[in-house]
């Protein structure tokens, strides 16, 4: 089953604009590694089911959270172009976060307990993301109101889903 999606994002520094992206079933795969400011080191992993669309070099995909992250109610959507990359949560969660290598963007972090001021430093980003999926590796520093609260690596699989 194939979307089409359009939406415009303003982020500081550049507009990005999508025209309608046809979006492909495919089968998303996150494995992250936190390391919290203590040096305590958690991971997980992540397999769901998602949309995802590619083209003239810029690539989106999207998935529903569950009860499994604990952002249930969430749509996660993360979009990848040349200058950097964007996840945006919208639903019982609302965030931005903005990664482009080298640099440090500041996001709201939105819950239904409140709002805070986060920061993300970005230390790499890594994609081989193409018209079929691939991949997507991102190595940053997070903090909270300027507190450094660790450093997070994902890597995120993104295969076609043929039967979907």
């Amino acid at each position: 089953m194939q979307i089409a999606s359009q939406f415009a994002l303003v982020l500081p520094g550049f507009l990005l604009y999508y025209m309608s992206m046809d979006m492909r079933d495919v089968i998303i795969s996150i494995t992250g590694v936190q390391n919290d400011a203590n040096g305590e080191r958690d991971s997980a992993e992540l397999v769901t089911a998602g949309k995802y669309g590619f083209e003239n070099g810029e690539c989106r995909f999207t998935y529903e959270e569950s009860e499994l992250t604990g952002l249930q109610g969430t749509r996660t959507t993360f979009t990848i172009n040349p200058m950097g990359v964007v996840l945006r949560r919208e639903g019982s969660l609302n965030s931005e976060m903005v990664f482009q290598q080298g640099r440090k963007n500041y996001f709201l972090y939105e819950t239904p307990f409140g709002s805070a001021t986060m920061g993300v430093d970005t230390r790499r980003i890594d994609t081989s993301l193409g018209e079929h999926g691939g991949s997507l590796e991102l190595d940053y520093n997070i903090d909270f109101n300027h507190t450094p609260m660790g450093r997070n690596k994902f890597r995120i699989n993104v295969k076609e889903n043929k039967h979907g």
